[in-house]
């Protein structure tokens, strides 16, 4: 089987489970960091000439990730694409499942139950706390409702403040930001790339807890450790 996908994350899933299957990937799937596939462009605008030029058995994407009209394209070019929605972590789990025995016609993953475990042993938090998740700045943009990223944060006893807010990521003025009562500010180092010396400065008074932006958005193998490493991220 050939496979051409579209997503960071389910990259790394295929990769990890079948190395030999995946034949084509975006120039963002940067894990495994020994991937050798054909580079096939961004995740907003991929070369749908040069994935069907691959003949790929299937192409795996997502309804957010990937934009409509170049998988409709992949489509009229007789291809068979999959295309996964994930809002929280269990369809996180049910899509993996869906992507690689259905999809890709693999036996059940062993590192796939090792996640659902890793997140069952999660123990009930004893204190919460409200937090704005920015993911860019230059404008400010935030985990708004329906994340995947909010639902894991949640899980850990971290609750988003804009888990209500009608858009997905809003674009919320700093000086919101700041205002809405916030006791924690999470800043991943993906999409945008926060650091100790870009982002906390702009949230003065309001504790700052850098995550690793893999473990919060990525839905694949590093479910595994994300539990721990942002656990302690957040403790921090």
């Amino acid at each position: 089987m050939r496979v051409v996908s579209l997503v960071p994350s389910l990259t790394e899933a295929v990769a990890v489970t079948a190395p030999g299957l995946l034949v084509g990937a975006t120039d963002w799937c940067t894990h495994p960091a020994d991937l050798d596939v054909v580079r096939v462009g961004g995740t907003k605008n991929p070369d749908t000439a040069r994935i069907a030029g691959l003949g790929p058995d299937l192409v795996i994407a997502n309804e957010e990730e990937n934009r409509a009209p170049d998988l409709a394209a992949l489509r009229d070019a007789g291809l068979r694409v999959m295309v996964t929605e994930v809002r929280d972590l269990d369809q996180a789990f049910s899509e993996l499942h869906r992507v690689l025995v259905d999809g890709c016609r693999l036996p059940r993953p062993g590192w796939l139950d090792d996640a659902e475990r890793a997140w069952r042993a999660v123990e009930p938090p004893t204190h919460r706390l409200r937090a704005v998740v920015p993911v860019w700045r230059r404008p400010w943009m935030v985990l708004g409702r329906d994340t995947f990223a909010g639902d894991l944060l949640a899980r850990l006893g971290v609750d988003n403040v804009y888990a209500a807010h009608p858009e997905r990521y809003p674009r919320v003025p700093i000086d919101e930001l700041n205002d809405c009562g916030a006791q924690l500010v999470v800043l991943p180092d993906e999409p945008y790339r926060f650091t100790a010396d870009d982002g906390p400065e702009a949230f003065p008074g309001i504790p700052a807890a850098l995550v690793s932006g893999r473990h919060l958005t990525w839905y694949g193998p590093s479910l595994t450790r994300a539990p721990a490493v942002l656990g302690e991220a957040l403790r921090g």
